[in-house]
């Protein structure tokens, strides 16, 4: 679809206090993930229902307190998922049902505490509505290359709540920004599919298997089955 694109671990008290205060819209027993593409029906949607996909084999259920969704720049609202993308889906045994397209709005950016875009200019459009977003929003990749640089020893347990971890993950991410940059600029990007035959859906799937498996692997403290 062509259009415009524009650490470690927490402690608790204190500390913990100040990560409600940073991730402003949701209790601290909610964490929120929104995957932002541009039309909400090829990239995002596959994001979305592999991280839900991936939680959900590695803990039994898709994780305490744990809500993922997806939104597009370009988002078309109400529209169904791409065939192909379902197609997809339904390889890795992903559940496709009930989904519908949304245009990215200012509620779904305050609410999230962590937004992973398909490319560079999706987070310079998400950053650019405001709400305090740059911390929290990363390009899938680029946040695929910060967690591998993360010491799992460095987050807090799964036994103190998923909530709590995945807030130390972005913390921790988010501290390691500016010193481990791509290699190169494509090296971020998660080109779109729409349009395109159904092999190259499948290959920007494998492409976002491969950056989603080490974020929920960090994410729940379990690594995928082999």
């Amino acid at each position: 679809m062509t259009a415009p694109e524009a650490g470690r671990g927490i402690g608790s008290g204190e500390r913990a206090a100040e990560i409600t205060t940073t991730f402003v819209g949701l209790p601290r027993d909610t964490f929120r993930i929104l995957h932002v593409s541009t039309g909400n029906v090829c990239r995002s949607p596959i994001t979305e229902r592999l991280t839900r996909h991936f939680v959900h084999q590695r803990l039994g259920v898709l994780g305490g307190g744990l809500v993922v969704e997806s939104a597009g720049t370009w988002g078309h609202e109400g529209a169904p998922m791409e065939a192909h993308a379902e197609t997809v889906l339904a390889e890795y045994g992903a559940d496709v049902s009930g989904f519908t397209g949304r245009e990215l709005l200012d509620e779904h950016v305050i609410r999230a505490d962590l937004v992973l875009t398909a490319t560079r200019d999706h987070r310079a459009q998400v950053i650019s509505m405001g709400h305090s977003a740059g911390l929290r929003t990363f390009t899938l990749k680029e946040f695929t290359r910060l967690v591998n640089a993360i010491d799992p020893a460095t987050l807090p347990p799964l036994e103190d709540g998923l909530v709590m971890r995945a807030r130390a993950l972005v913390r921790a991410a988010a501290a390691l920004r500016g010193w481990l940059l791509a290699p190169t600029a494509e090296a971020d990007e998660v080109h779109d599919p729409y349009g395109a035959p159904l092999t190259f859906f499948r290959s920007i799937g494998d492409e976002i298997h491969q950056a989603l498996d080490p974020v929920v692997t960090a994410l729940t403290g379990v690594p995928a089955r082999t």
